[in-house]
Formats: structure tokens, C-alpha cells, sequence
């Protein structure tokens, strides 16, 4: 790895609607402000800007609540049609509870994409209107590999493009930015049978690279400053046919399911 690298947001981007075409605002903004992306350069970009652009999201004057949303909105005090839009996004709810102290609780479930996560993700911060639920991408990866694409032809040069999220941590308190969409950028950097700084064969060392890069953007990305896209560069890291998936654990070696 270098010795150090740089971050910055791209600010002075639009707010996002249906159709918009998210790579081409990208590269508008980038032109007007004179500036150009650079080979190497990794952009983690929020998925919330994705999901508008691509349609994902619901709206709660259009759900109708089943009857195990309704009985689930009791225990967790939620709006039945919210906790609707939940299953519809889940394979299965993993946890419903709230604590006495608590004005709603929480549901942690199993996104139909594989990520465990409070609410299967269905958020409403920096939502455009009320009563909107902005989902995950239908597919993050391809979302990240077309944007890429777009984004190394226009400025003729290889990249990388993570999509992120947000998500709470088992047994740790506050929430990180993780991985949820790849493209050319590695999730997991295998170092088996590197050695570390005192001549030690590693066995083991497995660096969540991309999970990495996401939660450091996290350090730009505020949720009230309109900068979902942070970009890196200096980084040395190696192009990849990756995926989201590559960051999931599988479900035999689970410990905790």
C-alpha cells in the first residue's frame, strides 16, 4: 500500500428523481467544476442517489398492510403498511423487539439480497416526500458496474464504484457505512501466506477492503450536506471481478444463525 492516499466529496451534485441518469450528473458536475477522475480512483457512492434514480422506493398510501405486518407493527410499535414494505424486502425477520424505554422498536431482518439489517434497509431519511420509503437497489452490483462503465468511458480510465449503505453493528454501538454494490474494486483482500512486519506467515488476515473504503466515506458523507459521492485515490489495489456477495459470510459457517 502507498504511504498515503487522499478523499474527497463531489459536491454540487443535484437531488435525484426517477430516470435520472446518475452517471452522466456524476460526470456534469465533475466537468462543472473542472475537474476529472484519475486512474485508480475509487468512488463509493450512497445508495440512496441509486435508488431514487432507479425507482426503488414505495409509498405508504400504497400498501396495504397483511395481517402478519399488522400483528408484527404491534410488537414493535410501527406504522403496519412500513413494517409491509419490510417483508417485502425480507427472506426472513431475524429479531422483533422494543425496550420499555423505546417510542418504536426495532426489526432486524434478512434483506432478500443476504444482508442482515434493521428494517431489510426500508429507510425514510432524506426521503423527497412523505410517506416514502426509499429501498435497496434491485441489484447493487449491476447498479455499480453500469455507473462504472459509463464513468471509465467518459474520462478513459480505470476505476472502481462501491455502493454503500448504512448499518448497525452486533454488539457495538453507532452505525459504519458497509458494502453493498462492487464494481473492479476487491471486497475482500486475502493476504494467506503474506507475512506481517516480523517475518509471520499469515493464516488468517483478510482485510474487508471494500467494507473499509465505505465506512471512511462515511466520514464525508453527511446525511444533511448533499454529498453522496466521496471519491479515493492513491490507493494501490488490485482490479477485480467482484460482488457484494464476496463480503458475505456463508450460511455453514455462521456462527450465530
Amino acid at each position: 500500500m502507498p504511504d498515503s492516499m487522499s478523499m474527497f466529496r463531489l459536491m454540487g451534485l443535484p437531488d435525484f428523481q426517477q430516470g435520472d441518469d446518475l452517471a452522466q450528473k456524476i460526470i456534469d458536475t465533475f466537468i462543472s467544476q473542472k475537474q476529472r477522475l484519475m486512474a485508480g480512483d475509487i468512488l463509493v457512492i450512497a445508495h440512496k442517489v441509486v435508488s431514487k434514480s432507479e425507482g426503488a422506493c414505495a409509498y405508504l398510501d400504497d400498501v396495504t398492510p397483511s395481517k402478519e405486518a399488522i400483528e408484527l407493527a404491534k410488537t414493535v410499535n410501527k406504522d403496519p403498511r412500513k413494517v409491509e414494505v419490510i417483508l417485502s424486502q425480507s427472506s426472513r425477520v431475524v429479531r422483533a423487539m422494543k425496550r420499555p424505554d423505546q417510542d418504536e422498536g426495532v426489526l432486524i431482518a434478512e434483506h432478500k439480497h443476504g444482508y442482515i439489517c434493521a428494517n431489510a434497509a426500508v429507510d425514510e431519511s432524506n426521503a423527497d416526500h412523505p410517506g416514502q420509503l426509499i429501498l435497496l437497489p434491485e441489484d447493487p452490483d449491476k447498479s455499480a458496474r453500469e455507473i462504472c462503465l459509463a464513468l471509465e468511458k467518459h474520462f478513459g480510465c480505470e476505476l472502481g464504484v462501491i455502493i454503500s449503505d448504512t448499518f448497525g453493528r452486533p454488539w457495538r454501538l453507532g452505525q459504519t457505512n458497509v458494502a453493498i454494490g462492487l464494481a473492479n474494486v476487491p471486497g475482500v483482500m486475502h493476504m494467506l501466506g503474506e507475512e506481517d512486519a516480523f517475518g509471520r506467515p499469515l493464516s488468517v488476515t483478510a482485510p474487508a477492503f471494500a467494507d473499509e473504503l465505505a465506512a471512511a466515506s462515511g466520514l464525508l458523507m453527511e446525511k444533511s450536506a448533499k454529498s453522496p459521492v466521496i471519491v479515493f485515490r492513491g490507493l494501490d489495489w488490485p482490479r477485480t471481478d467482484s460482488s457484494s456477495k464476496d463480503l458475505m459470510r456463508a450460511h455453514n459457517e455462521d456462527l450465530f444463525r
